[in-house]
C-alpha cells in the first residue's frame, strides 16, 4: 500500500458544541501487529447522542481527557493482517463497533473484535450495535412478551425503527410515534399497527381515547414531556425502558419542579428501567447473531437515511442533521 497518513476525528476539548469540540487530524499509516487487521473505513454509523454526550463529559462510564477518538460503529475491508490471523482474508467484509474505530478512514484492531459480513454495507451499520441495543433493551429489560401494546418513540430513527419491528416479529401491537409524513411513511412499510405523528396530533390524548388500559412496554428516548407523557400512560405492571433522551442532547439539562414518579408507578405496580449496552455486554453475540440471521434471510428491513455525508469533514454536520430530528433511519457517513 502506498498510503503514508490518513485522517480521523477526535475531541480536542471538552465543549457542549460537537463542532467546536472536535477536529480533523492526519497521523502516520502503521502496519498491522501480529494480532491485528488493518481495516479501511466505508461507512461509518453517526451516533449524534453518545457523541456529544462524550465531547462535553457527560458520559458516566468514560473518563476520557481529550485528545480522544471518536466514532463506534464501522464497516470495512480488510487491507492487511497480522501474521498470527488465521481467520480473515484480504479483502473480507468486516464490521466493528470499537469506541474511536469510525470516524476515520483507516483502522487498526484486534482480529477477535472484528465481525465478518457477507458484503460492506452501510445497512450493517444499523444492525451493529444499534440493533443490538434495540433487541437487548426490549428482551433484557423490558421483558417484552407477545399480544401486548409496545410503544416506540422515534421510531422512525436508527434505533427505533429495528425495535418496531422487533416488537411486531414478537406479535405485539406496536405504536409508533414520529414527525413527519415521511417518517410516517417508513413506519406504515415496516408494519407499525398506529402511527403518531406528534406534529398533527397530541400523544397524550391519543394514548388516553385509543388505548384506555394503558401501554404495556415503552420504549423511549426522546426525553422531557414525551417521557413524563410516556409514564402517565403506563399500564398496570407497565414496563417503560429509557434508551436516550435526545430531546436534551446538545443542551442544557432541563430542571423541572413536579411530584416524585413514584407517585404515578406505585398505584400501577409500573416501573421505568434505564438501559445501556455497556451493562449487558454478555447479550451482544447471540444478539448480533440473530440480528444478522434475520437481515440476511428478509425477516428485518434496514433503514439508512437518504442524506449523503461524504469523509471526514461531513460528520460534524452529520451529527448536527441527526440531533436535528430529521433522519428517516440511520445516519451514516461514507469514506
Amino acid at each position: 500500500m502506498n498510503v503514508k497518513s490518513y485522517k480521523k476525528l477526535i475531541a480536542k476539548q471538552l465543549n457542549q458544541d460537537f463542532k467546536s469540540a472536535v477536529e480533523i487530524v492526519e497521523i502516520p499509516f502503521t502496519q498491522p501487529t501480529a494480532n491485528e487487521l488493518l481495516i479501511q473505513n466505508k461507512f461509518a454509523g453517526v451516533n449524534g447522542g453518545f457523541d456529544t454526550l462524550l465531547c462535553r463529559g457527560d458520559v458516566p462510564y468514560v473518563n476520557l481527557i481529550p485528545p480522544f477518538d471518536l466514532g463506534v460503529e464501522a464497516v470495512g475491508k480488510v487491507v492487511a493482517m497480522g501474521e498470527n490471523v488465521k481467520n480473515f482474508q484480504i479483502g473480507d467484509a468486516v464490521i466493528t463497533t470499537a469506541r474511536g474505530g469510525g470516524y476515520r478512514e483507516y483502522q487498526l484492531i484486534d482480529a477477535n473484535l472484528a465481525v465478518k459480513a457477507q458484503e460492506a454495507t452501510p445497512e450493517l451499520l444499523t444492525l451493529m450495535p444499534t440493533g443490538i441495543s434495540a433487541l437487548v433493551a426490549l428482551e433484557q429489560v423490558g421483558e417484552m412478551k407477545s399480544n401486548e401494546v409496545v410503544l416506540v418513540t422515534a421510531a422512525a430513527g436508527g434505533t427505533g425503527h429495528i425495535a418496531v419491528q422487533l416488537a411486531k416479529l414478537a406479535g405485539n401491537h406496536v405504536i409508533g410515534t414520529c414527525s413527519s409524513e415521511a417518517k410516517a411513511d417508513l413506519l406504515r412499510e415496516l408494519g407499525c399497527d398506529r402511527i403518531i405523528n406528534y406534529r398533527t396530533e397530541n400523544l397524550n390524548q391519543v394514548l388516553k381515547q385509543e388505548y384506555p388500559n394503558g401501554i404495556n412496554l415503552i420504549f423511549e428516548c426522546v426525553g422531557k414531556a414525551v417521557f413524563d407523557t410516556c409514564v402517565d400512560n403506563l399500564a398496570v405492571r407497565g414496563r417503560l425502558v429509557v434508551v436516550g433522551f435526545i430531546s436534551e442532547y446538545a443542551k442544557e439539562l432541563e430542571q423541572i419542579t413536579q411530584p416524585r414518579i413514584y407517585h404515578q408507578l406505585f398505584w400501577k405496580a409500573a416501573s421505568v428501567r434505564g438501559f445501556l449496552m455497556p451493562h449487558y455486554k454478555e447479550y451482544m453475540a447471540e444478539g448480533r447473531d440473530r440480528l444478522l440471521n434475520l437481515f440476511y434471510t428478509d425477516k428485518l428491513k434496514v433503514a439508512v437515511d437518504p442524506k449523503q455525508f461524504q469523509g471526514i469533514e461531513s460528520i460534524p454536520n452529520a451529527v448536527e442533521y441527526l440531533l436535528s430530528g430529521q433522519n428517516c433511519g440511520k445516519v451514516v457517513v461514507r469514506f
